[in-house]
């Protein structure tokens, strides 16, 4: 079965084609196509090393000439589940090469995906001077037809501005299309959500475009949600903005449990058997982090003010967010009476698990508030240490959860990582000063913990001991 299509008035299913196998060369007549990815980020470097274990020819670009040496090793320069066996293979079988040169990627590759990093500015808009710059040096290297596509998270109409800054600088008569391919990656998962997507979203402007990517994606046996650009690209902002939503939602569920004495992981399994509302993404805790969620809400909060149009949801959404850290080291607070020279046990650094990615992570904030407090922190993480190292000062970084949790006074979990699913809790109470739990994902089973001698506090889990 080939790439399944669905357009975005449900028409017909034009454009399928021969049934690939998973995992071969999918091009037009099955063999390899030759692609650019610029930006080896958490999103190129996934990208293109997946585009290359499809079978595809794929040239990584990033002006960064350390982090190429390192790549060219089969070296990532951050963590994720089996990133670096996919890098290694791609050398090795020689589909994936690296270059600092836009020029040369541009000249070998006839499709062109821009991956570069879309930062927020201090007022929520998405910075995109580096699509821009980068637009501009494929323009001038295009030798003959190109497709140029974006997969950073950009706001809408960004693909206009792309394609007015290509008409501008390519030299006339050279032909270009210009499409949005949003990634919707998890961090942690993302060789696994390339490789097993449950949509693709291709938003083209013509029929070319859509046969070379349809033909790209062509070995996944995927289904192609073909629209066009504007529409791709809200596509993008509006699922991680209603993901989102679904998180702080139930924060604001897990409070009101805490009021009158409910537990949330009910609630939420109870709201998660309607089909129409689904179990993932209802899970209380100290709020959602890392660079998506909350760089793209501001911009889609941004995006929606400067066309006259005030999101009041998503304004909620990210102050319920904000809240979160605070709430979670008042329930420390409440559990140990008073924090000054307190030691709290931060256990996860990480935005989320399986990652080292720091980017807008909740412990930032839930480490803050302690040491404003007067508490000390001992902290540990499986994979974030170096990362987090520079961004927590006077903390004392640990090599276990059990040597941060020696002399504690509370086990503060911000982060689930598996490993502290694990931990043997008998072992945890001896080390402890005093036996006490403060679950900010509700990883633990409260009974256990109890029967353990624990007092046990988590969000919205009915109250703390």
């Amino acid at each position: 079965m080939a790439v399944k299509q669905t357009h975005h008035h449900h028409q017909n299913r034009k454009g399928q084609r021969r049934p690939a196998r998973r995992g071969r060369p999918g091009g037009p007549a099955g063999g390899a196509m030759s692609l650019a990815v610029i930006g080896a980020g958490h999103v190129g470097l996934v990208s293109g090393a997946c585009f290359a274990a499809m079978g595809h020819r794929v040239i990584m670009v990033d002006n960064d000439r350390k982090k190429l040496a390192k790549l060219r090793q089969g070296l990532a320069w951050f963590y994720e589940p089996g990133l670096e066996a996919l890098l290694r293979q791609g050398v090795r079988e020689k589909r994936l090469s690296f270059t600092p040169s836009i020029a040369s990627a541009v000249k070998q590759a006839e499709v062109i995906f821009i991956c570069v990093g879309t930062p927020p500015r201090p007022n929520g808009d998405a910075d995109l001077t580096a699509v821009e710059h980068v637009a501009r040096e494929i323009a001038e290297a295009m030798p003959g037809y190109r497709l140029i596509v974006e997969k950073s998270t950009v706001p809408v109409q960004t693909g206009q501005w792309v394609g007015r800054t290509l008409q501008h600088c390519v030299r006339r008569g050279v032909p270009f299309d210009v499409a949005s391919n949003p990634e919707f990656l998890r961090e942690g998962s993302a060789i696994y959500d390339t490789m097993h997507p449950d949509r693709i979203v291709l938003g083209v402007e013509s029929e070319r475009a859509k046969d070379l990517l349809l033909a790209l994606y062509q070995p996944l046996n995927a289904r192609a949600i073909v629209t066009d650009v504007k529409s791709a690209e809200i596509i993008k902002h509006a699922s991680n903005s209603f993901l989102a939503m679904k998180i702080s939602f139930m924060n604001a569920v897990a409070e009101l449990c805490d009021l009158v004495g409910a537990d949330v992981m009910k609630v939420a399994d109870g709201m998660g058997h309607d089909t129409r509302i689904q179990r993932p993404f209802l899970n209380a805790g100290v709020g959602y982090g890392g660079f998506c969620f909350p760089k793209d809400l501001e911009a889609f909060i941004r995006i929606a003010e400067k066309l006259g149009y005030d999101f009041r949801i998503l304004k909620a959404v990210t102050q319920i967010n904000a809240d979160q850290p605070r709430r979670f080291v008042g329930k420390i607070a409440g559990s140990l009476w008073n924090l000054p020279g307190k030691t709290i046990a931060v256990l996860g650094l990480a935005f989320k698990p399986n990652t080292d990615d720091m980017r807008f992570a909740p412990s930032l904030e839930v480490i803050r508030l302690l040491q404003q407090e007067g508490a000390k922190v001992r902290a540990y993480d499986p994979k974030a240490m170096a990362e987090a190292r520079p961004m927590v000062p006077g903390v004392t970084l640990c090599r276990s959860a059990y040597e941060a949790l020696r002399g504690a006074d509370c086990l503060a979990l911000v982060t689930e990582w598996q490993e502290f699913a694990a931990l043997d809790f008998v072992r945890v109470k001896k080390l402890m000063r005093q036996p006490v739990v403060v679950d900010g994902r509700n990883l633990f089973d409260p009974d256990r913990l109890r029967r353990l001698g624990f007092r046990y506090a988590g969000m919205g889990r009915g109250g703390q001991d």
